[in-house]
C-alpha cells in the first residue's frame, strides 16, 4: 500500500515540475504585468496635443470671425460715411440753389418795386403826349408868374431815343466812322514807341542836338501816323484841323517834357 501510494504521491510530486513550471511562468509572468506607472506618456500627451490643437483652431476661427466682422463694420462705416458725405453735399447744393432762387426772387421783387415807383412818371395818355409835343414849340406870352410844367418822363425819354436813332442814321449816310475808346487808347499807346526810342538814346548820349534831331524825326513820324489815322476817321476840314493839331501838339510837347524833366 505504501508502494502504491508512493507513485501517486510521486506522480503528484512528479507533476510538480510541470505545475511548478506553470507557477514559475505565472510568477515570472508578473514581469509581464502592465506597469501603468512606467508606461510611456505618449498616449496621454497625444490627447493633450489634440486638445490644444482643437483649442487653437477654435481660437483662430474666432479671430477670423472677429476680423471679418471688423472688416464688415469698416466697410459699413465707409459706406455710411460716403452716404453721409453725399447727403451733406446734396444738402449744400440744395441750400445753394435755394439761396440763388431767393436772391433772384428778391432781385425781381426789387425790380418790380422800382418799376412800381417809376410807374407814376410814365402814366400818361398818348393824347396828352401829343398835345405836349405841340406845346413845346409854342412860346408863351405871360411870364409874370410860374408856368405849369408836366411832371412825366414818357415823352422826354421817347424823344431821347428818337434823337439817337436820327443821329445814327445821319452817321450812316455821311460815312462817318466812330473811334471807340479802346481803339483810341490802342492808337495813343503804340504812338509812345517813338518816345521810348528817343528817350533811351538821349538818356545815354547827352547831346541836345542829337535829341532835337530824334525828336523831329522819330517823334514826328509817330505823330504823323496818329494824325493820319484820325484824319481818315474825321468828317469836315475844321474838325480835322482842331483834332489833329491838338493831338500833334500834345504828343510832341509830351516828349519834350519827358526829356528835360528827367
Amino acid at each position: 500500500m505504501a508502494t502504491t501510494a508512493a507513485p501517486a504521491g510521486g506522480a503528484r510530486n512528479g507533476a510538480g515540475p510541470e505545475w511548478g513550471g506553470f507557477e514559475e511562468n505565472i510568477q515570472g509572468g508578473g514581469s509581464a504585468v502592465i506597469d501603468m506607472e512606467n508606461m510611456d506618456d505618449t498616449s496621454g500627451s497625444s490627447f493633450e496635443d489634440m486638445g490644444e490643437l482643437h483649442q487653437r483652431l477654435r481660437e483662430e476661427e474666432v479671430d477670423a470671425d472677429a476680423a471679418d466682422a471688423a472688416a464688415a463694420e469698416e466697410e459699413d462705416g465707409e459706406f455710411l460715411g460716403m452716404k453721409g458725405f453725399k447727403g451733406q453735399l446734396s444738402r449744400q447744393v440744395a441750400d445753394q440753389m435755394w439761396q440763388a432762387g431767393k436772391r433772384q426772387a428778391s432781385r425781381a421783387f426789387s425790380l418790380y418795386a422800382n418799376i412800381d415807383i417809376l410807374r407814376p412818371y410814365f402814366d400818361v395818355e398818348p393824347a396828352q403826349v401829343r398835345s405836349r409835343l405841340l406845346e413845346s414849340m409854342i412860346p408863351i406870352k405871360m411870364v409874370n408868374f410860374p408856368q405849369k410844367i408836366a411832371g412825366e418822363l414818357y415823352g422826354p425819354l421817347m424823344l431821347v431815343f428818337t434823337l439817337v436813332a436820327i443821329l445814327l442814321h445821319g452817321m450812316k449816310t455821311s460815312d462817318t466812322i466812330i473811334i471807340t475808346m479802346l481803339q483810341m487808347l490802342a492808337l495813343l499807346g503804340y504812338g509812345l514807341f517813338g518816345h521810348c526810342i528817343v528817350l533811351f538814346i538821349t538818356y545815354n548820349i547827352h547831346l541836345h542836338a542829337l535829341f532835337y534831331l530824334f525828336w523831329l524825326l522819330v517823334g514826328g513820324l509817330s505823330t504823323l501816323r496818329m494824325v493820319a489815322v484820325l484824319v481818315s476817321r474825321t468828317v469836315g476840314p475844321t474838325q480835322r484841323l482842331l483834332l489833329c493839331g491838338t493831338l500833334a501838339a500834345l504828343h510832341m510837347l509830351f516828349l519834350l517834357y519827358l526829356h528835360f524833366a528827367y
